[in-house]
């Protein structure tokens, strides 16, 4: 279980409350901040941000964590909505727009390295399904 940092004293009662709740959604999924921003499409670091109350997280990332957590999403978006009011100028994310579900929980990127070995075999399969074909395309012309 994660040791959350006390939230800063400026931070007003309603970003409190979000982010309170946000640690809450975030323990009940059991991932750390690295297995989180894997299954999201947001950092590690942004995820700090947003958890330690530095940043009010964006609108989608409230609601992926909601979702990934099982929680209810419209008391958090309710939540949000008045934190996003009090929230301090200048300690926000930019306004994004919401991520579709089917994009918010979007199967995370494979490695570099992984997807170096994918790429180079698709590229050897395409390569030998063209040597293939043209073999093909030309040993009927030999025989005849």
């Amino acid at each position: 279980m994660t040791r959350w940092q006390p939230l800063p004293a400026t931070l007003p009662r309603e970003a409190r409350h979000l982010v309170e709740q946000l640690r809450l959604l975030k323990g009940r999924t059991g991932l750390s901040l690295a297995g989180l921003a894997r299954r999201t499409a947001y950092s590690k670091s942004s995820w700090q941000r947003y958890l330690s109350g530095d940043r009010l997280p964006p609108r989608s990332a409230a609601q992926v964590l909601c979702r990934l957590a099982g929680g209810d999403q419209a008391r958090l978006l309710a939540l949000w909505e008045l934190a996003e009011q009090a929230w301090p100028q200048g300690a926000s994310e930019p306004r994004t727009e919401a991520v579709p579900e089917s994009q918010a929980e979007a199967v995370p990127e494979p490695p570099t390295g992984q997807r170096r070995w994918r790429i180079a075999a698709l590229a050897a399969f395409a390569l030998v399904a063209l040597l293939t074909a043209g073999l093909l395309w030309a040993l009927p012309r030999r025989g005849g």
